[in-house]
């Protein structure tokens, strides 16, 4: 065999190498899910743990996700807000509500949406 034939081969040969090695690696998350979807899903149903049960359950999650250099998904923080809201905790709600505008601003309109009802509720 030539000599350039068979050194093109052995490239070819470790690039299907590094290819089939990277696809085999534990893929990284873009988020930490915790039990977002678990709490959402029993708050809709009427299941589950109650408001503040839940509220603490999710700032658990947050703090694991931190630890893991995780970020929290969509929604995260706005249904965090509802909860807070559900507790009296108008204040926490809004910064939840903020906190998911600074994350996801496609969340704009319905973040800002809740806090102009929040405001028209308290005065």
């Amino acid at each position: 065999m030539h000599p350039m034939k068979s050194d093109w081969i052995s490239r070819l040969a470790t690039c299907v190498l590094a290819l089939m090695l990277t696809a085999c690696a534990t893929p990284q998350h873009m988020y930490g899910w915790g039990g977002y979807q678990d709490k959402v899903y029993e708050h809709f149903k009427g299941q589950g743990a109650g408001p503040e049960q839940q509220i603490l359950g999710l700032e658990e999650d947050l703090q694991r996700m931190s630890g893991k250099g995780m970020a929290p998904p969509p929604g995260y923080y706005g249904h965090l807000g509802l909860l807070y809201l559900t507790t009296g905790k108008s204040d926490q709600a809004a910064q939840a509500w903020n906190k998911e505008k600074a994350l996801f601003p496609e969340s704009t309109q319905y973040m800002d949406f809740l806090l102009n009802n929040m405001k028209k509720q308290k005065g």
